[in-house]
């Protein structure tokens, strides 16, 4: 071996070897040889922590901000990455939940989303009754009667307690569910999410027009126009439920970690990433670890100092990703998920279809010896199901937290001023 420690260095280099656009049969192809350099090799690299993720089986969470069900993205690309069975829970905005109803009210079940210029004549638009998000709009109409469904689905006894808001969005889901069946519409994201007992919280849900409608019954209990409205979410319980589903992924799920897929920012994202502090700083529990594999495509520009634009790098100092691995497993990338996660989701379906004929050819056995990653990505589609499971595992954190009861008494104790 050379002493020469230049020789050292040049044959740690990895080399720039790339494939013609022509030679490329597959996406996966595609995101491996041609895109060597620039933006496009943030995307190769955030395609290949995707893949690896999937193919050692590691369940996902995802983080999704903004207007993805008025947009329509949720049935592009977004419902078939969960019904792969990859996706553990989710987190993303009120707002998104409301609009997801939209496409399945009576009076819309043709299509209440149309096309707008983004640099049109917005007076114009008022004007005529239509509501402007980016190049997508829709009647004033959608939204009155959005309004007078969720009040009349609010009002029903099943919803006259207080209850956690993933109960909250089960529940839904079923009335979303039954709009959709009656009007012959495609399945939506509440729906699918029950279908598939995929948990969804809402970290800021006094932000949107679920809750307002929530409050419009509220107000008029209070005024005395109706004699009882009980619904109430419980955002401790909430909370907990989130950690209960980390902990399960870090101690009970065979592959013990977890990995996140964050697109966007804001309050999503942090819901995403909080449970690791809770589960460690707060609760006190021993061997918390955060997410061992954390993708994400935010636009923020990085030096704004926002929570939205922090790459996986600072979440390490905060403890929420894995410290030890973050360098080989984690990427962020600045651009707009609505351009590239069509092709991203679209190369991970190709990939399992690719293991699932293999299987179906040559058996389980002689693939999974041969290619270990057709193990992960041909999980069950049902999925975790990790909704029917929320009171287990929240009992075997609860379980936990009273075995860590000295810390937490030590942990209350602090010299107040003035006291």
């Amino acid at each position: 071996m050379s002493s020469d420690p230049s020789h050292e260095s040049h044959s740690a280099r990895r080399y720039v070897r790339v494939r013609r656009v022509d030679e490329c049969s597959t996406l996966d192809e595609l995101f491996t040889h041609c895109l060597p350099a620039f933006g496009g090799a943030y995307l190769r690299r955030i395609y290949q922590i995707l893949d690896r993720a999937i193919g050692m089986g590691c369940p996902l969470t995802l983080a999704i901000s903004g207007p993805v069900t008025v947009s329509g993205q949720h049935q592009t690309w977004l419902l078939p990455l969960l019904e792969t069975g990859w996706v553990a829970y989710l987190s993303t905005t009120d707002a998104v939940c409301y609009h997801d109803g939209h496409r399945s009210l009576d009076a819309y079940k043709s299509g209440p989303i149309h096309e707008v210029p983004i640099f049109g004549d917005d007076g114009a638009l008022r004007d005529e009754g239509t509501i402007r998000v980016t190049d997508m709009a829709f009647d004033e109409g959608v939204l009155l009667d959005q309004d007078r469904f969720l009040t009349a689905v609010l009002a029903r006894p099943e919803f006259q307690r207080k209850m956690t808001g993933t109960e909250l969005r089960y529940l839904l889901g079923k009335y979303y569910d039954a709009q959709e069946t009656h009007n012959g519409v495609q399945q939506g994201l509440l729906s699918t999410c029950r279908r598939y007992a995929i948990p969804v919280f809402v970290g800021a849900p006094g932000d949107g027009s679920v809750f307002l409608n929530s409050m419009k019954l509220w107000a008029m209990r209070h005024a005395g126009i109706i004699p009882e409205y009980g619904f109430e979410l419980d955002l401790h319980a909430e909370v907990y439920e989130a950690c209960a589903y980390h902990r399960w992924g870090l101690f009970d799920n065979p592959v013990q970690a977890l990995g996140t897929l964050i697109l966007g920012g804001g309050v999503p994202k942090n819901y995403n990433l909080q449970p690791e502090p809770a589960l460690g700083q707060v609760l006190g529990l021993p061997n918390v670890r955060g997410y061992l594999f954390d993708v994400q495509i935010v636009t923020a520009p990085v030096t704004d100092g926002s929570l939205s634009s922090c790459p996986p790098a600072e979440a390490v100092t905060w403890g929420k990703v894995d410290k030890d691995t973050y360098l080989q497993t984690t990427e962020s990338m600045q651009s707009d998920y609505s351009i590239v996660m069509p092709f991203l989701i679209k190369a991970l379906l190709e990939n399992r279809a690719r293991y699932e004929a293999m299987v179906n050819a040559e058996g389980e056995e002689a693939v999974f010896a041969r290619e270990p990653k057709a193990r992960g990505y041909l999980r069950d589609r049902a999925g975790y199901r990790l909704y029917d499971m929320r009171g287990e595992l929240c009992e075997r954190l609860t379980a936990d937290v009273r075995n860590n009861r000295e810390w937490l008494l030590e942990s209350l104790a602090y010299p107040l001023a003035g006291e």
